[in-house]
């Protein structure tokens, strides 16, 4: 299967596309694979716990994957360690809000939540950088603030306030805002970085983020709750070498739309694994969330003129949360 350098754009329509489609697939798949390990965990440890088994052993792939590439260690050189910092700081408090959604929602619902992060930043580019996004791009974003309303509507059914329903929008609502801050300096490192590079030290500070939470009570978790969580680590890890490679065969505009199939993923696992899915209106409202993602990623290809914000991101940084990043550009590739 043909390959390219990360940074050097892929030729549309070339032969290589279809297995960056089956690879980018894939790792939509892995994704929300973790997310049910993540959920799974849940019932018996901690979300610190969690987030450390999650990031370290994502790293067991991840340099595995570097091995491979023979860049280990010398690709972990960095002139940017401040930047490391900051987005992974980012990027594990967006972790730690993800797992307590995925602890309290069906999958779907949390990962439609993960489409919000696009959404929110429509208004802070109209707000911070004074822009003008057109009439669709507004209407797409407003849209999908309905679309969390709905979410939250069955939860204030009944004789009694859902809490639980509440706790866990709130905590995905938080993910998307920590979550978009994250792309944000994942987009201005990948100017420079490679993105095994943003991975590992990402995986390392949430590992040790989430150790730090040990004196607060780490469960003893059974051996179908120890297999949770080292499948989240790992099928986390084989995620992001999925992503990467799938970047590297086609572009990521061709790939861009598959991101959309996690939420096929998602209603199979909570109807297979849990044998239920959201109410009626919750599954509408994550529904009108991934459209309006969807519209205000391809606003420009769908709806000429209709100019999205220069905040939003690049599919290859759009990967959800507490994920790595696709490969970025080098200075002066494409």
């Amino acid at each position: 299967m043909p390959r390219r350098e990360p940074g050097t754009p892929a030729r549309p329509g070339s032969h290589s596309d279809a297995g960056g489609i089956m690879l980018r697939l894939a790792a939509a798949g892995l994704f929300t694979l973790m997310s049910l390990f993540v959920r799974l965990a849940s019932f018996e440890a901690p979300v610190g716990q969690i987030v450390f088994y999650r990031s370290a052993f994502a790293l067991l792939p991840i340099v595995a994957y570097l091995l491979w590439r023979r860049q280990f260690p010398h690709g972990l050189r960095t002139s940017r360690p401040g930047g490391h910092l900051k987005r992974s700081l980012y990027g594990c408090t967006a972790m730690f809000f993800s797992f307590i959604s995925l602890a309290y929602l069906p999958l779907a619902l949390a990962s439609a939540l993960a489409f919000l992060a696009p959404l929110l930043l429509v208004p802070a580019a109209m707000v911070a950088l004074e822009e003008r996004p057109g009439v669709v791009v507004v209407g797409a974003a407003l849209a999908g603030f309905l679309g969390v309303a709905m979410m939250l509507a069955p939860a204030f059914e009944g004789p009694s306030l859902d809490s639980g329903t509440l706790i866990g929008v709130a905590a995905g609502l938080a993910m998307a805002v920590t979550t978009a801050s994250a792309k944000v300096q994942i987009k201005m490192l990948t100017t420079t970085e490679p993105p095994g590079t943003i991975a590992f030290y990402f995986a390392v500070v949430c590992a040790l983020a989430g150790l730090a939470t040990l004196p607060l009570g780490w469960a003893s978790p059974t051996g179908a709750a120890l297999a949770y969580l080292i499948g989240a680590g790992i099928a986390g890890g084989l995620a992001h070498i999925a992503m990467t490679e799938a970047l590297a065969r086609a572009p990521a505009s061709t790939l861009a739309p598959f991101e959309y199939t996690s939420m096929i993923w998602a209603l199979l696992f909570d109807a297979a694994i849990f044998g239920m899915l959201p109410s009626p209106l919750g599954l509408a409202g994550a529904l009108v969330i991934v459209a309006a993602a969807a519209v205000v990623a391809f606003a420009d290809g769908i709806f000429p003129g209709r100019r999205a914000p220069t905040l939003t991101l690049p599919a290859e940084c759009r990967s959800g949360p507490g994920h790595p990043p696709g490969p970025g550009r080098r200075p002066g590739a494409g």
